[in-house]
């Protein structure tokens, strides 16, 4: 059963006096009730079979979020295919759903002559795997729906920004159907930007563009949001960054995949930011959060910007999600989806996503988990973590 608000605002009450705060911040606790005060073990609610069967192809579908749009498109009474090489997961849904084996960068032949209500492309980056999969897809779908980025936006220095915002121009001189794998990875923002282009122009009036923010929940080895879970649930002096009150935006990977399928299941067309929660969600709103489904003992030891960077640990890469909300990065995490919003996009409590996450977290290969406590690919090593907050106390102390 969950909470009463009154219990849930004394218990996340308590949790601002661990972490050295006098009160809660201006974004009070209470207006995020309906997002994080739902228990993390109450029964999901059974998924309802969708008013009509639609034969859905899913480009990939073994990844991050393609799982859980299998799952859920499975669950409503969908018949889905999977197009892919087959090799991240292999045979993952063997028996319950149609594999075609092939690669967007090459192979297409197995989609020669298949037609589907709707087409999900989930791996994308480049606007020639949009060309290749036309090749034999254009024509033969009523809706395509393309998972693009927030890094279409060039321009992040304004809270509130929405789908109508400029989207980054490829570099003069670089063809975006011929780059290196170096341009690739640089190009990340442009690329997609001309893909969605691709997508557009092969699917004309039949189109809908998701831009998410950062995807987050079980299956994540980006470690983007793992880090906090993993990090809170070891205990200790846990080192937050900014301020209590910085903004940031996550939106749980079962929430994106479930909210397409209802997009599919109504036809719904257009470009959209897919980030959450529905209301503003501060850094100690989420790390309180988390540390409510952990039984470890976490405190946070709150450390300014300026003080991290001139120590060398950056927002995004080593603290994740987290990003200074002033300069040119003060609008990344305050996007509007408020047009998302009116077509039904919808969020779990963030207890679910935290214990889900952790949970998965303590099921992954010990070298995966051992990769997040190097901070190989985001988060901070415990030395470098624990040496920066020696340096902190000890200017504290000083007081300069």
């Amino acid at each position: 059963m969950s909470p009463s608000r009154r219990t849930f605002i004394k218990s996340v009450s308590a949790i601002g006096g661990a972490v050295g705060l006098s009160g809660l911040p201006t974004l009070a606790f209470a207006q995020n009730e309906r997002d994080n005060a739902k228990a993390p073990q109450a029964a999901p609610a059974k998924t309802e079979r969708a008013p009509a069967p639609l034969d859905i192809l899913i480009l990939g579908g073994t990844g991050f979020t393609g799982p859980e749009q299998v799952e859920y498109a499975t669950a409503r009474g969908h018949h889905v295919t999977l197009f892919n090489r087959n090799k991240t997961r292999p045979d993952f849904f063997k028996g319950r759903v149609d594999q075609l084996i092939g690669d967007l960068n090459g192979d297409v032949s197995a989609l020669k002559g298949k037609s589907f209500d709707v087409v999900i492309d989930n791996p994308t980056t480049l606007p020639n795997w949009v060309r290749n999969a036309a090749s034999a897809l254009a024509g033969h779908t009523k809706h395509y729906m393309f998972i693009s980025t927030m890094s279409v936006y060039p321009d992040n220095s304004h809270p509130g920004m929405d789908e109508s915002d400029g989207l980054t121009p490829m570099p003069a001189g670089l063809d975006p159907y011929a780059v290196s794998p170096e341009d690739a990875r640089r190009q990340y923002g442009a690329l997609k930007t001309e893909s969605e282009k691709e997508v557009q122009r092969k699917y004309p009036g039949i189109n809908t563009i998701i831009r998410p923010g950062l995807i987050v929940g079980p299956l994540d080895k980006s470690d983007r949001f793992t880090y906090w879970p993993a990090r809170i649930d070891k205990g200790g002096e846990v080192m937050a960054p900014g301020n209590p009150t910085d903004p940031v935006q996550i939106i749980d990977s079962r929430d994106l995949a479930e909210w397409m399928i209802r997009m599919a299941e109504g036809r719904v067309f257009g470009t959209y930011n897919a980030c959450g929660p529905s209301t503003q969600l501060s850094m100690i709103e989420m790390l309180a959060g988390i540390k409510a489904v952990t039984s470890a003992g976490a405190e946070f030891t709150w450390v300014p910007a300026d003080f991290l960077k001139a120590n060398g640990i950056n927002g995004w890469r080593h603290m994740p999600v987290w990003l200074p909300p002033e300069g040119s990065t003060a609008g990344f995490t305050r996007r509007s989806n408020a047009k998302a919003l009116a077509k039904g996009l919808t969020f779990r409590p963030l207890a679910v996503t935290a214990k889900d996450t952790l949970d998965w977290h303590k099921t992954r290969p010990p070298e995966e988990q051992k990769t997040l406590d190097d901070g190989a690919i985001a988060g901070i090593p415990a030395a470098k973590e624990a040496a920066v907050l020696a340096l902190w106390h000890a200017k504290q102390k000083n007081g300069s």
